[in-house]
């Protein structure tokens, strides 16, 4: 054989070679991500993450109180923040109070209805059809609605399988598929159960793909149970937001006036809190 054919050989045999192993990759990586349908699977997972955050502890939480700061980032920095003092009865009472300087504002959702207060025009009034929508959203996406299967009877689960994480570990993926189509895939770590993301994908006015991650950090327990003190909203990969949380309360009795929509604004500053 001349040097020329054998050279050509070497060519061809580590072209092939890489290509093997790409391939290979590739059908490795596609295995690792098959849906499983069975959702037994899912259910393991989402037990091992209800363990890690307090078993029934956690499970048995039915108000949720914090406060903190939520802040909107641009090229890695904050370019506003609020302080913010949140109300939960779960599952879908809330009412969130967010102070800017000396303007408050109010948001307050009961179930499919909800009201606002808008300190710079001061004016209280109901919700729009576009903030309903995004609260009902934010239910459907949160870790608490999944953990704790409050959609139960609205949707179903799907086990994913495993992705990369950080550090050469992996998670665990599910994804929660509702009955009208909307769906919203949930990451935590194969080895202990850490939750780790919620990730929907969305087409925005312009037709473009967008992909919304929320990531779970510094989680911290409060009783028995353990809860995230940072989440990071990436929007495309950038990182968009985070909410700081300061302090959190659990079970404690909430009244159901502050949720209901005052009659004027003097009665609603009465019971403001920030």
């Amino acid at each position: 054989m001349s040097s020329n054919n054998l050279s050509c050989t070497l060519r061809f045999l580590f072209f092939f070679a890489v290509l093997l192993a790409a391939t290979m990759t590739v059908l490795a990586q596609d295995a690792d991500e098959q849906p499983v349908r069975d959702p037994a699977e899912a259910e393991a997972v989402i037990a091992k993450a209800v363990s890690y955050l307090g078993g029934n502890a956690y499970l048995n939480v039915s108000t949720q109180i914090s406060r903190g700061k939520f802040s909107i980032l641009r090229e890695n920095a904050v370019i506003s923040f609020q302080s913010f003092y949140d109300v939960i009865v779960f599952p879908d009472k809330e009412r969130t109070e967010f102070k800017t300087g000396n303007l408050r504002n109010v948001q307050v959702n009961v179930g499919e209805a909800g009201w606002v207060y808008d300190g710079d025009m001061e004016v209280i009034r109901d919700q729009t059809e576009i903030q309903l929508s995004n609260f009902k959203k934010g239910i459907r996406t949160s870790l608490d609605n999944l953990l704790r299967r409050q959609w139960k009877g609205s949707a179903r689960l799907e086990y994913i399988g495993k992705r990369p994480a950080t550090l050469g570990k992996r998670n665990d993926v599910i994804k929660l598929i509702y009955d009208d189509g909307f769906e919203v895939e949930f990451e935590f770590g194969a080895d202990d159960g850490i939750p780790a993301k919620a990730i929907t994908r969305r087409t925005n006015a312009n037709g473009e793909d967008v992909v919304e991650e929320d990531r779970y950090a510094q989680f911290v327990r409060i009783g028995n149970v353990l809860t995230p003190f940072i989440i990071d909203r990436f929007t495309n990969g950038v990182h968009s937001s985070r909410i700081n949380v300061e302090s959190v309360e659990f079970n404690k009795r909430v009244s159901n006036d502050i949720f209901s929509k005052p009659s004027d604004i003097k009665t609603l500053r009465k019971s403001m809190t920030l």
